[in-house]
């Protein structure tokens, strides 16, 4: 893999802070039990392009897997199956649709999580989901047959990695964060995954430490995977 970008950026998890997030490009697919080790070392995918956060005077970026089989839901994270019985799961590849991009633009927009407060345009979308370096699929959430969410996930050899999430925001009710995580790993669980990787946990950011509710749980501190 060659690193193509590596400089200083603002970090878009921490105000004023800097962040350091190598990019590098997959000159081919890369296996599912690569992708197992690259997952293991801290790695996050986007695009055709992998990245690991490599802050120099910061550290506050962990990644954060569950392990599938231990895994137990608490009474709260139980009430979002009791309010989505209704809704239906299909595992298709990655693709874009004016639904797609509707509901992603929507949800990111409406809930405070563009930077730019522009909506992403078609090419922008697939050059970020759809397009990959790794076996890649989308679970569809539907409701009859109205799509209300939409999860990016990769695929290793004995891991899952959840890339991105988004619903509709008049399904917010639904607590639809929350049983997209619980439905993937009862999927990871019964198609014999063993790690189910939820991203970066930054515990000062709002949007990101909600992961360390999915327990038991490994964060990766200095290197070492620690429960």
């Amino acid at each position: 893999m060659r690193v193509i970008w590596d400089r200083p950026e603002a970090c878009p998890y921490l105000p004023n802070r800097e962040a350091r997030l190598p990019l590098r490009v997959a000159d081919r697919m890369v296996k599912p039990a690569e992708f197992d080790v690259l997952l293991e070392e801290g790695d996050r995918r986007s695009g055709r392009f992998l990245y690991r956060a490599s802050c120099g005077s910061c550290s506050e970026c962990r990644p954060l897997r569950v392990p599938i089989a231990e895994f137990s839901a608490t009474t709260s994270q139980r009430r979002s199956v009791r309010k989505n019985q209704d809704v239906t799961v299909r595992i298709l590849p990655p693709d874009c649709t004016p639904r797609h991009l509707d509901l992603y633009n929507r949800h990111k927009i409406g809930r405070g999580l563009s930077r730019s407060g522009e909506p992403l345009d078609e090419e922008g979308y697939r050059r970020w989901l759809v397009d990959t370096c790794v076996d890649t699929v989308e679970a569809q959430y539907f409701v009859g047959e109205r799509m209300i969410a939409v999860s990016i996930l990769d695929l290793g050899e004995t891991s899952v990695s959840s890339v991105y999430h988004y619903f509709d925001p008049e399904d917010s009710n639904r607590s639809m964060g929350v049983y997209s995580v619980l439905w993937e790993l009862a999927w990871c669980r019964v198609n014999n995954f063993k790690w189910y990787y939820l991203g970066y946990y930054v515990k000062d950011c709002n949007h990101l430490n909600y992961k360390d509710h999915y327990s038991p749980n490994e964060k990766k501190i200095d290197g070492v995977w620690v429960r």
